[in-house]
């Protein structure tokens, strides 16, 4: 792994943690496991020894279950709303339980049976015939051979016909290569460690449903949006911390700015505010991840623009650019809460809402 990345993939991140658990682990692990279950769920939801650090925030049960499912015979689906994290818990359960997680497939309109299965190298191909040394294999090709996870993004992206083209792998653990004269090259069998984890957006149902057959080979796990504002609080705090951190913008980001952020997202998504006044919710998904966008963005506008201290009409400045995705009446809803809620806020608690409601002008 280079030193210069933008973002190291977790099994480089937490190099030491996943070292940490591996030494102190005295569990069983499944066949092709290189950490037990226990050590896996430490791992994701963080421990105190080894010191571990907490990296999901969330249903800790929803964790053991989907553990717990890849451990099993079925692959795992995790679906939810856009930015509810499924993606991250994915490439963590992957690190974790197979020391890799770019074994990724990503699923859009194009995706084709090719680049689920495996290629051909086509200069190879017309020179020597069909043989492994000309296969490109695809990701889950080198999840089977090596016996270990396999991701698929958006897996209700693509067409139900490319799909399915995972039902016989799910189903019987292996993938037939019809073009190999050698036998014993023509049939890939899985190796023990093989699995598939596989996300899907609520958003999407719809777009392209899966096949009852192909879902009977997966279980289904919603992860659902953080709930406690204060959880909440912690996580887009220390996501915005680590992301400036990155960025080398030295910015002070305080707790009481993070919460009203978080707060407004929180009214936004649910459609009802912490006092139980009823709103109209936004269209848009009001997510974790945007709220951590928003912080980010107002972080950078604070180090590059402002004096180096992130306020309320830093967040002002930016929350339209998270509201406006999916229609212009979002905009209307989000300036009636201003109108209604946040100057409710400002004359009874002042301080930081009074702020935030002067960067209404922002709104446009």
């Amino acid at each position: 792994m280079p030193e210069e990345v933008l973002r190291p993939p977790a099994e480089i991140l937490y190099r030491d943690e996943l070292d940490a658990l591996a030494g102190a682990d005295r569990f069983p692990k499944p066949p092709g496991w290189l950490l037990s279950p226990r050590a896996v769920r430490s791992f994701i939801c963080g421990c105190d020894d080894p010191m571990i650090s907490r990296k999901f925030y969330g249903d800790d049960v929803l964790i053991e279950r989907s553990i717990v499912s890849l451990a099993g015979n079925r692959g795992l689906l995790l679906v939810g709303e856009p930015g509810t994290a499924k993606t991250m818990l994915s490439e963590l359960l992957s690190a974790a339980i197979s020391s890799t997680s770019t074994n990724t497939i990503q699923g859009t309109a194009g995706t084709t049976e090719d680049q689920i299965k495996y290629s051909w190298n086509y200069a190879m191909l017309l020179a020597e015939g069909p043989s492994l040394k000309a296969l490109v294999p695809s990701p889950l090709y080198t999840a089977m051979r090596d016996g270990v996870l396999a991701r698929f993004e958006e897996i209700t992206r693509c067409p139900p016909e490319i799909q399915d083209a995972l039902v016989s792998v799910l189903s019987d653990k292996v993938m037939i290569l019809p073009e190999l004269d050698n036998e014993k090259d023509r049939v890939l069998l899985a190796k023990p460690g093989f699995n598939v984890i596989a996300t899907a957006n609520t958003r999407d149902r719809g777009v392209h449903e899966m096949s009852s057959a192909l879902k009977r080979r997966f279980n289904f796990e919603t992860v659902n949006p953080i709930k406690d504002v204060a959880l909440e609080t912690k996580l887009v705090k220390d996501e915005c911390e680590r992301l400036l951190g990155g960025s080398e913008a030295d910015v002070e980001v305080t707790q009481d700015v993070v919460s009203l952020l978080v707060t407004t997202f929180h009214d936004l998504r649910e459609g009802i505010t912490v006092e139980g006044v009823q709103i109209e919710r936004p269209n848009t998904v009001m997510s974790t991840a945007e709220a951590v966008s928003v912080g980010m963005s107002a972080g950078l506008d604070a180090y590059h623009y402002g004096k180096k201290k992130v306020e309320p009409d830093h967040i002002g400045r930016h929350l339209a650019s998270a509201v406006m995705k999916d229609t212009p009446e979002d905009m209307r809803k989000l300036k009636h809460y201003f109108d209604v809620i946040v100057k409710q806020r400002g004359k009874k608690k002042g301080g930081l809402w009074k702020d935030f409601l002067k960067s209404r002008k922002w709104l446009t």
